[in-house]
């Protein structure tokens, strides 16, 4: 009797950038073998994140992820990316994680072993029946990376591969401050450059005219640069990122964004006032904040009823360019759906109705990130203006929360592509 064939495990593509799906096939199993297909991530902070799923191989020994199944585990059904989407950290780990890439020029390493019947934990202690390692990667090849220090703005500026010029974008995140890269060097390896912007310290650009020029210093600097068309750069923004895009679509004279994608922000920013205004709000409505039994705070009844007062929010009836925003219908962290709803009134009263497009999800949180991210409902964070370590809760389903990173991405890009590369091409056949 010849010795049996041993399972045969592949991901592919085994090297990807982290918005493109993979395969997950297993072969040469038993028929009607029960297995557990697993994924464990090692992060930059030395954190272990991991999903599994169970199985059964059907009449010819195989597992299709994407075809197949989940009876069970960190997600139920027919998922192909669950083995992505779905990571958590293993049991033990600290309370509140978050996990972010720091280092784009580095991939996502993610190990995927299939495992011998249903099982739950102790994946590390038993020896799997085959593995593969994969990488996830946020920077596709010959996109560059430039460090920004000049006229007093902080970034990094992704190039895409090719000879240009190109469409660009100021891409902001939200108010936990600090360079965050990843979400630019994504949309440059999707053909835009993208200056992933860091904040100013508080209290380092003390007045409202001073912080505002800030940005649009930041915005000339994209505009400005040789592998940019000057008349094709939008505004990227999260959460106090959405904010200072509206604020500078609405406000400025100086930048002329051609669109603006605004994720899960509002519009409440007092006139002639500074960011830290955007705090001592919070600070001024802290009795309004909400702890839930698991002692997560909730912050969205702060910014709630929304102001009839028009100096305190960013007039969007002023707004002439496309504008996309982009909301969970559980975000716990800021009321951005009350807050599209107003901007959606204001631009109706001036007739701007078309240049508004809405995306509102169920079931999804704050945090909307590029897809097969894992969802945060709850973690830690430093208030900027007391310095108190908290656990925010952010809100959504893990499950309708990832289908809405995936579909809000294609439909960003789908946007991007629309507004800032549609008549490019008309342009060339003339």
């Amino acid at each position: 009797m010849s010795q049996a064939v041993p399972p045969l495990l592949s991901v592919l593509p085994t090297r990807a950038l982290v918005d493109e799906k993979i395969k997950v096939l297993v072969e040469n199993l038993p028929a009607g073998s029960p297995v557990t297909l697993h994924s464990l991530h090692h992060s930059e902070d030395k954190d272990y994140w991991e999903a599994y799923a169970h199985y059964v191989s059907d009449h010819r020994g195989t597992v299709s992820v994407a075809e197949d199944l989940s009876y069970g585990g960190t997600y139920a059904g027919i998922e192909p990316m669950g083995l992505l989407w779905s990571m958590r950290p293993v049991p033990g780990s600290r309370k509140g994680l978050r996990l972010r890439k720091m280092d784009v020029r580095s991939p996502m390493p993610v190990n995927i072993s299939v495992y011998s019947g249903h099982i739950a934990e102790g994946f590390r202690e038993k020896p799997p029946l085959a593995s593969v390692l994969t990488e996830r990667w946020y920077m596709a090849p010959g996109v560059r990376r430039v460090d920004i220090k000049e006229k007093g703005v902080r970034g990094t500026l992704f190039i895409p591969p090719g000879p240009g010029p190109f469409p660009g974008l100021m891409d902001m995140w939200g108010g936990g401050g600090g360079l965050l890269e990843y979400r630019s060097a994504l949309l440059a390896s999707h053909g835009f450059v993208s200056l992933a912007l860091e904040y100013f310290s508080p209290g380092e650009l003390q007045t409202a005219d001073l912080q505002f020029r800030y940005f649009e210093t930041a915005f000339d600097i994209v505009k400005d640069h040789p592998q940019v068309i000057p008349d094709r750069v939008g505004i990227f923004g999260l959460s106090l990122g959405s904010i200072i895009a509206l604020k500078l679509a609405a406000e400025s004279t100086l930048v002329k964004p051609r669109c603006c994608v605004c994720v899960s922000g509002n519009h409440f920013f007092p006139t002639g006032a500074t960011i830290n205004a955007i705090s001592d709000l919070m600070v001024k409505n802290a009795h309004k904040t909400r702890i839930d039994e698991n002692d997560h705070h909730i912050w969205r009844d702060m910014c709630l009823p929304i102001s009839s007062d028009m100096s305190e929010k960013v007039d969007a009836r002023q707004i002439n360019c496309p504008m996309l925003l982009v909301n969970g219908l559980d975000d716990q962290n800021t009321a951005a759906v009350e807050a599209a709803d107003d901007i959606a009134l204001m631009m109706h009263e001036a007739g701007k109705d078309h240049l508004l497009t809405r995306l509102h999800y169920p079931d999804t949180g704050h945090l909307i990130e590029p897809p097969y991210s894992p969802h945060f409902r709850a973690t830690k964070f430093i208030v900027s203006s007391t310095k108190a370590k908290v656990i925010l809760l952010w809100g959504g389903q893990t499950k309708p929360h990832s289908d809405a990173q995936e579909d809000s991405w294609r439909k960003i890009l789908t946007f991007l592509q629309q507004h800032l590369y549609s008549s490019l091409s008309a342009k060339a056949k003339l």
